[in-house]
C-alpha cells in the first residue's frame, strides 16, 4: 500500500492545525496596542477609550456646553458678593463688575446683623422640616398602595391621575386651591349656605405652612410615586413567595421584603431633599405673598429676589445666595455621609 504525502501509516491524514482561541488572539492584539503598565493594571488608555466612545461623546457634547454656559459660567458672577456692585458704573453690566469697588466680607457682616434675613431663614427651615415629615413619606405610602392593586389597568389609571399635577404650573396649582379653599371657594360657599361664614384658608397666616405643604404634596407626590414604583418593579417575586411560604403575612412581607428593597432609593432621595433644604420654593410663595403677608411667606428665595431685583441691592443678594448654596453643599455631604453609615450608596460612593 502506497502512502500519500502527509498521510499516516494507517492511511489517515493528520488533523489540520487548530487555530488559536479567540481570547488568546485578542490578548495578543491587546498586548501590542496597550502599554505594558496599563495592561498589568487592567486599565484601558485614555486615547483608546476616547476613540472607542467618540460617538457617545459627540452626542453628549451639546448638553455639556449648555450646562457650562447656563449653569457654571454664571457662577463667576458670585464675585459681586465681595463688591459694592453698581450696574450703572459702566455701560455694560458685565464690565461693571471690573469697575465696582471691593468691600471684602462687608455684605456677609451685614447679613448676620439683618433680622429680616434670620426671619426668612427661620421660615425656610421650618417649612423644610414640615415638608420632610409630612411630604416625604406620602409618595412611599402611595406607591405601596398602588403596587398592591392587582389589576394593571386600574393601577395605570391611578398612577396617571396622581402624576398629572406634576405638569401643572404653580399659577394653576394656587388657582385650584383658591377655588377650593379660598373665601369664594367651594368649601366657603357650602359652609355659608349652612350658616357658617368667614372661611378663608388662603389668607390664614398661621396655617400657611400647612397650606403650601399640601400644595407641594398634590403637585409633586406623583413624581416620587413613579420613582418608587420603578424600584418596586425590580423586586423579585421569589422573595415574596419565599416569605409567604415561611408564614409571613402581608405586613411582614412589606416590612422585610418591600421596604429593604426601597431603602437605597429612599436614601438617595432623602440626600437630595436635604441638599435642597433651603430651596423650599420661589414662585409658590411669591404668588401668595400678598395674601398672608411677608412674615409668613418670606423664605430665602423670595428674600434674595426682593433684595436683589426689587431693591437693586445685587451684592447683598449675591452674598445671601452664596451662603445658601454653600450650606446646601454641606448638607448634601453630611446627608451622604450618613447614608454611608447606614450602608447605602447615596449620591456617590465612598
Amino acid at each position: 500500500m502506497s502512502l500519500t504525502a502527509g498521510s499516516r501509516p494507517d492511511g489517515t491524514r493528520p488533523p489540520a492545525a487548530v487555530e488559536e482561541p479567540t481570547a488568546a488572539v485578542a490578548a495578543a492584539v491587546t498586548r501590542t496596542r496597550v502599554p505594558r503598565k496599563a495592561a498589568r493594571a487592567g486599565k484601558i488608555p485614555f486615547r483608546v477609550r476616547l476613540r472607542r466612545d467618540r460617538a457617545l461623546i459627540l452626542m453628549t457634547l451639546p448638553v455639556i456646553l449648555l450646562l457650562l454656559l447656563f449653569n457654571y459660567v454664571p457662577l463667576l458672577g458670585n464675585i459681586v458678593a465681595f463688591q459694592d456692585y453698581d450696574p450703572y458704573v459702566s455701560s455694560n453690566g458685565v464690565t461693571a463688575i471690573f469697575h465696582s469697588p471691593w468691600v471684602g466680607v462687608e455684605q456677609f457682616s451685614r447679613m448676620i446683623d439683618d433680622p429680616l434675613f434670620w426671619g426668612a431663614a427661620k421660615n425656610t427651615l421650618l417649612l423644610f422640616v414640615l415638608q420632610l415629615v409630612l411630604f416625604f413619606p406620602i409618595p412611599i405610602a402611595l406607591a405601596l398602595l398602588i403596587n398592591s392593586v392587582i389589576r394593571p389597568r386600574v393601577r395605570a389609571v391611578a398612577q396617571a391621575i396622581m402624576y398629572l399635577p406634576h405638569f401643572f404650573s404653580w399659577v394653576l396649582v394656587v388657582t385650584v386651591f383658591q377655588q377650593v379653599f379660598g373665601g369664594a371657594g367651594i368649601i366657603a360657599q357650602t359652609l355659608e349656605d349652612h350658616g357658617w361664614s368667614g372661611f378663608d384658608l388662603m389668607t390664614n397666616a398661621s396655617l400657611f405652612k400647612y397650606l403650601v405643604t399640601a400644595q407641594a404634596v398634590w403637585k409633586d407626590a406623583g413624581w416620587g410615586i413613579i420613582v418608587f414604583l420603578a424600584a418596586l418593579a425590580a423586586v423579585s417575586t421569589d422573595l415574596y413567595e419565599a416569605a409567604a411560604m415561611d408564614g409571613a403575612g402581608r405586613w411582614r412581607r412589606m416590612w422585610h421584603v418591600t421596604l429593604p428593597a426601597l431603602r437605597p432609593v429612599i436614601a438617595l432621595l432623602l440626600v437630595l431633599r436635604v441638599g435642597d433644604a433651603l430651596s423650599v420654593g420661589f414662585e409658590q410663595f411669591l404668588l401668595q405673598r400678598d395674601a398672608v403677608g411677608v412674615g409668613a411667606s418670606e423664605v430665602l428665595d423670595t428674600y434674595v429676589w426682593n433684595m436683589g431685583i426689587q431693591n437693586g441691592d445685587f451684592s447683598y443678594a449675591a452674598a445671601v445666595g452664596l451662603v445658601k448654596g454653600a450650606i446646601g453643599v454641606c448638607l448634601v455631604l453630611a446627608a451622604n455621609k450618613f447614608a454611608h453609615l447606614l450602608g447605602e450608596q447615596g449620591v456617590y460612593q465612598k
